[in-house]
């Protein structure tokens, strides 16, 4: 039945995306002009951000979710670990419109006042933090998607811990083993479950609207600092798929639609069958 909704979702996406698929073709994916008014549509600079403000997310987001998964299943104490543990997943329930009102209202005013001018300051105005701080941007659509992911990413590095046998753990320490080198003994024995918890931050990421609406700035430009204002498809999608007025744009932004769905189709797939194999390797039915 699932597979049947997804077949039917993506032949309702296919044919309504058609007409820009058969006038833009591949172009759609390789040029970064967006002009409803001219009726010119490229999907780059809304490609190029969602790429950036991902790739940001991922490497705030992986190492703090291992540290924070091998400090509650390590180091805390039972009650400390319990509570932060159940403080991590009410994190993942918040909606994600808080994130992105709390990433507009609180934190880049901060951005602007004080990180943006402290990277400029320490980096020599290097390329990647030019321009004026204005706050918004891909580092902080990056930052925040980094808050979001990060209680999925944690959560499931740390059940990916606490399989790991006890008999691995007491062999290390039997061996003369320090409490770091039994930590990477255990990171080795979890390693295909991390990149499993990987991957479904990176589908989290990829897919959220709302938050990165609110702070990315909503701009079709492509730039190097990561300072500047720029868009992603999901924001792409809630800001004009109200307006489309003519068929064309309507069918460009479907096709956005599509795109979306491809990928994070196949990044949850692939992330499914890897924590499946995990769950078999370990034993876990």
């Amino acid at each position: 039945m699932i597979l049947l909704i997804m077949a039917l979702l993506f032949i309702e996406l296919v044919s309504n995306s058609w007409l820009s698929i058969e006038k833009f073709g591949l172009r759609f994916f390789y040029t970064n002009i967006w002009d409803p008014v001219q009726q010119e549509f490229g999907a780059l600079s809304s490609l190029y951000g969602t790429l950036i403000s991902t790739l940001i997310a991922m490497i705030i987001a992986v190492p703090l979710s291992l540290v924070i998964a091998l400090f509650l299943v390590e180091m805390a104490p039972p009650p400390i670990s319990k509570f932060f543990g159940m403080a991590i997943e009410l994190l993942a329930a918040i909606p994600s419109i808080i994130y992105g009102m709390w990433g507009l209202f609180v934190f880049a005013p901060l951005m602007a006042r004080y990180i943006q001018p402290f990277l400029q300051k320490v980096s020599g105005n290097f390329f990647l933090f030019e321009g004026p701080p204005m706050g918004i941007g891909m580092l902080t659509a990056g930052i925040i998607l980094a808050i979001m992911i990060l209680p999925f990413i944690s959560s499931v590095m740390r059940e990916v811990f606490l399989m790991v046998p006890s008999v691995v753990k007491e062999s290390a320490v039997g061996m003369g083993a320090t409490t770091w080198e039994m930590v990477k003994v255990m990171i080795r024995y979890g390693v295909q479950g991390m990149i499993g918890a990987t991957f479904i931050g990176l589908g989290r990421a990829i897919g959220e609207t709302m938050a990165v609406t609110f702070v990315i700035g909503n701009s079709h430009v492509i730039s190097t600092s990561l300072f500047a204002p720029s868009n992603s498809i999901t924001a792409t999608l809630a800001n004009e798929f109200a307006e489309a007025s003519e068929p064309l744009y309507l069918s460009a932004l479907i096709e956005l639609g599509l795109l979306l769905f491809l990928v994070t189709f196949l990044i949850q797939m692939i992330s499914q069958l890897w924590l499946k194999r995990i769950q078999k390797t370990m034993g876990v039915q």
